[in-house]
């Protein structure tokens, strides 16, 4: 089984590793490539080796996936006691397709109102707000998340792809627990400040693709050979020479792992656990095996010089692209 760690100052315990939901219902592979049988399979697979930390979202699907889990957990022995569920709002929500950001106080509450009602609960665990609103001041954001709290319908608060003031005035509203953002070896733009901060302010961090999307994996092609609508398609780290190059730099998390004789992204996992008692990383997954294998990582031990040598041979000047393109990357709040 596995260990829990602690996300942030007010007692929110989640296994060390959690599951990324979102590729269950889009963005990787194509639609008849997703298996419902396997997906809920996968979940309670999860949950039985201890992996209960589940991550959703509104718009992932639109809303199809909080339904998957919501089916998942009905025909899971004990079901929804037995899991924390993370869930996020944010984003405007039109005819079945995501137009723009939404977090006025008023749609928080319908947002939150219409993933209880899709998860079939009581409760979010978990809430994140999904991208920061340059429309809507933080603090009336946090307001609204915070009366939610005191009505009992969500437990704890987040943020995912905050900058460092925005966390700053969020966290002096409320307590916020968790930061989701990405990191993994080949993204690692929180290390110069925002992970400071969180320690600073006791904020537990959550790394979504912590295996590249992937790529860290090794089982990667260049992008035009995903199908139309694979994420990694538009992935500039996976076009032309940047996926050259990035092969080079991650060919040191291959050698490691092969002479360690693991997956090469159990090294990357590991790598992430071993940055602190703080990150749990959320690898995402529609089937068993691949969820198995990264359940696993949790047993890999790194020694310092393993860890130092990672650091070096993935350092951000080594990996070659942005991680998003110039339209995704500008709902950063950085």
């Amino acid at each position: 089984m596995l260990d829990t760690r602690t996300l942030g100052t007010e007692g929110l315990t989640v296994s060390a590793i959690g599951l990324g939901l979102m590729g269950m219902s889009q963005a990787y592979g194509t639609a008849e490539e997703r298996d419902e049988r396997e997906s809920i399979a996968t979940i309670h697979r999860a949950v039985d080796l201890g992996c209960t930390f589940l991550d959703t979202a509104e718009v992932y699907g639109p809303y199809a996936n909080e339904e998957l889990l919501a089916r998942a957990l009905q025909t899971l022995p004990g079901g929804r006691d037995r899991v924390v569920i993370a869930t996020k709002f944010g984003f405007r929500i039109e005819n079945g397709a995501m137009n723009g950001l939404d977090s006025r106080p008023e749609h928080v509450r319908e947002a939150v109102e219409g993933s209880l009602r899709r998860l079939r609960t009581d409760r979010i665990d978990l809430l994140y707000q999904h991208r920061v609103d340059p429309q809507v001041p933080i603090e009336d954001v946090i307001g609204a998340m915070a009366d939610l709290v005191r009505e009992g319908k969500v437990r704890f608060l987040g943020l995912s792809e905050a900058g460092e003031q925005t966390i700053r005035r969020a966290h002096a509203v409320h307590p916020i627990s968790a930061l989701q953002s990405e990191y993994s070896l080949w993204e690692r733009n929180l290390e110069p400040r925002i992970i400071p901060l969180l320690r600073e302010l006791g904020i537990g961090l959550v790394p979504f693709a912590p295996l590249g999307r992937g790529f860290l994996t090794g089982d990667v092609k260049r992008a035009e050979e995903y199908p139309e609508g694979d994420f990694r398609r538009g992935d500039p780290r996976y076009q032309g020479q940047n996926f050259d190059a990035n092969v080079r730099a991650a060919s040191a998390v291959r050698d490691l792992a092969a002479s360690r004789g693991v997956a090469p992204g159990q090294i990357a996992l590991a790598w992430l656990l071993h940055k602190g008692p703080d990150i749990v990383p959320i690898p995402g997954t529609k089937r068993r095996r691949y969820l198995e294998e990264n359940v696993a990582a949790a047993d890999v031990r790194l020694t310092g010089e393993e860890m130092a040598a990672l650091d070096e041979a993935l350092a951000p000047e080594k990996i070659s692209g942005p991680r998003y393109g110039a339209r995704q990357m500008a709902t950063v709040d950085r």
